[in-house]
């Protein structure tokens, strides 16, 4: 191929080819002078005149169902509807998951703790020591219990209703609305997948980030995922939002404000999703965002089998699984540290007392560090950690009625406001269970990424809370 000058065409027979080396050199040289949506418009040009060509030279009968898809995209991706509406399907979804599993729940932990009793019963029975006993049901088996009774109905839930949306085609409608704004922070539009199924669980969200091609961009998926609040951490953000946001309400309007603030939390994890994206593509994994044509599909009829197969072989049993191996090892810690006494007093509250200081700096306790230490393998026994060290019981132990709660919470324990947003904020930005660590490092099989991805929301939490922290006492808002 030669390049001619278009203002001397007669000197183009006398023109020798550019080398490759020089073509190379002109297309660097003419690079900066092309604008950031370059190759959209190159993209958009091209599907312009197919379509033209198709209408010129196609004529098809029973197309409504087109143009109906046609009229719902003009909806769900318009600039000004699609957003909203995002937010309304995401909030149907979290009210569906949250209120769906509640009954189911209870039942399945009534059902497991029940097993329990009768196996705890028996050891007794027969002579068993009361350690080991206590030990292997009331901590080991009390610890998956727990987590397969908290993390189960929740995930059999929402892990469908993703699929159903994901086979009916809006995930990618999805994708197309959040698109800029983590092009401006240099990730990759599919990133907002990513985080749709971290609110089922992390570590999925980790594994769902295999759809995105940069690596660079896929590492920066998997960093921040944690900044979505998966179905571990939202018992402890409704325990707050119901005990301390409800309760400044009257009764009519208390459970939309409960749920108004979760929804703002989730809101704030977005925006820390956004801000350490755009701050990691500029430091440790700077490079130049690719681009990616969106080609959304047809919306079609979602397939019921492969919903069910998706949802809860390849999602569900899959994370319950690594969630189940690391809830053991949690359930035996918890209950060495409830019953084992050092003169007088328990090494749970021993070590409690000893992270008073740093909990006090941030706005919490010793006790919630603790249980936060303590449920590194699965964030589900958070809070029922706090409470056996509140009440002095041996073993993890239900939530109180709700008054008896509060009690516990702002009479005995003094928390204040400040306490609960700032756990609110800690429960969203502290460092990613277990499972997902190994599904971090499973996926970049890199130890070095695994423990930043471990080690920067726990720094970033801290330092988010004590700035919470020193900002209300300088207000005088907390003592």
């Amino acid at each position: 191929m030669t390049l001619s000058n278009p203002t001397h065409p007669s000197q183009s027979q006398t023109e020798s080819p550019l080398s490759p080396q020089d073509l190379l050199a002109r297309v660097e040289a003419l690079r900066p002078k092309l604008g950031d949506n370059f190759r959209d418009e190159i993209v958009k040009s091209l599907y312009a005149e197919a379509e033209t060509i198709a209408r010129r030279a196609v004529h098809a009968k029973g197309e409504a169902r087109y143009d109906l898809d046609q009229r719902i995209d003009r909806l769900v991706t318009s600039p000004i509807f699609g957003l909203p509406i995002m937010l309304l399907m995401l909030a149907a979804v979290f009210w569906l998951t949250i209120v769906g599993a509640n009954v189911p729940s209870k039942m399945l932990a009534d059902a497991l703790f029940w097993v329990e009793e009768q196996a705890a019963a028996l050891f007794t029975t027969i002579g068993i020591p009361w350690w080991i006993t206590g030990f292997l049901w009331h901590g080991v088996y009390r610890g998956l219990a727990w987590v397969v009774s908290v993390m189960l109905p929740p995930m059999a839930i929402f892990f469908p209703m993703f699929t159903i949306l994901e086979d009916l085609g809006y995930l990618p409608r999805v994708a197309f609305n959040l698109d800029w704004l983590f092009k401006r922070a240099g990730a990759h539009g599919k990133q907002s997948l990513t985080m749709a199924m971290g609110f089922g669980c992390n570590a999925a969200g980790v594994i769902a980030t295999r759809v995105i091609d940069s690596p660079r961009e896929r590492l920066i998926a998997i960093l921040t995922n944690n900044f979505v609040p998966c179905n571990g951490r939202f018992p402890t953000l409704i325990m707050l939002a119901t005990v301390f946001v409800a309760a400044a309400f009257p009764p009519l309007f208390a459970s939309l404000a409960a749920a108004g603030s979760v929804v703002l939390v989730v809101l704030i994890g977005v925006f820390f999703t956004l801000v350490v994206s755009w701050a990691l593509s500029r430091t440790l994994l700077k490079g130049e965002a690719s681009a990616f044509t969106l080609e959304l599909p047809p919306y079609r009829v979602p397939n019921i089998g492969r919903i069910l197969y998706t949802s809860l072989i390849d999602r569900t049993i899959f994370v319950l699984l690594r969630a189940m191996g690391t809830a053991a090892p949690a359930g035996a810690v918890i209950w060495v540290l409830g019953n084992i006494n050092v003169a007088g007093v328990s090494l749970a509250q021993h070590i409690a007392n000893f992270l008073n200081p740093l909990g006090g700096l941030i706005g919490l306790d010793g006790v919630i560090l603790l249980a936060y230490i303590i449920a590194i393998p699965a964030n589900e026994i958070v809070v029922p950690t706090m409470m056996m060290v509140y009440m002095g019981t041996g073993m993890m132990t239900d939530i109180p009625s709700l008054e008896g709660l509060r009690t516990l919470l702002v009479g005995s324990h003094g928390w204040s406001m400040l306490t609960a947003v700032n756990l609110m904020l800690f429960s969203l930005l502290h460092n990613p269970c277990a499972t997902t660590i190994l599904t971090i490092y499973k996926e970049t099989n890199s130890r070095k990424w695994a423990a930043f991805g471990a080690l920067m929301p726990l720094g970033l939490a801290f330092l988010v809370t004590f700035l919470t922290a020193s900002a209300a006492r300088l207000l005088g808002l907390a003592p």
